[in-house]
């Protein structure tokens, strides 16, 4: 399992991801990271709320309410534009990490 100190700083890169293929709620987003990696990483449930108040607040991302279960409403997330930009630059990004540290690998 891969420690959340590792995977801080992507976080919103996986989320970003799941998020170009469509809109999407909290549990499914957590089940997918999951499943997407062979269970080597879970996202905690409060990783990944922080990580969308913190989407929101920066623009990357919207929220609203859709259908209804067990008496609650989901809240649904939609990446925006900006979001679409800020993954763009991430991937770049991790493509650099990998590269240095690809470097000190033997």
């Amino acid at each position: 399992m891969i420690g959340s100190d590792v995977m801080r700083g992507y976080n919103d890169l996986m989320i970003l991801f799941l998020l170009l293929h469509g809109d999407s709620y909290g549990y499914e987003i957590s089940r997918q990271i999951k499943e997407i990696s062979h269970e080597k990483y879970v996202m905690k449930e409060t990783t990944l709320y922080s990580a969308f108040t913190r989407l929101e607040k920066l623009g990357c991302i919207t929220s609203y309410f859709g259908t209804e279960t067990n008496g609650k409403q989901r809240t649904y997330y939609r990446i925006t534009e900006m979001g679409r930009t800020l993954y763009q630059e991430k991937c770049e990004e991790w493509m650099l990490v990998k590269e240095v540290v690809d470097d000190f690998i033997e």
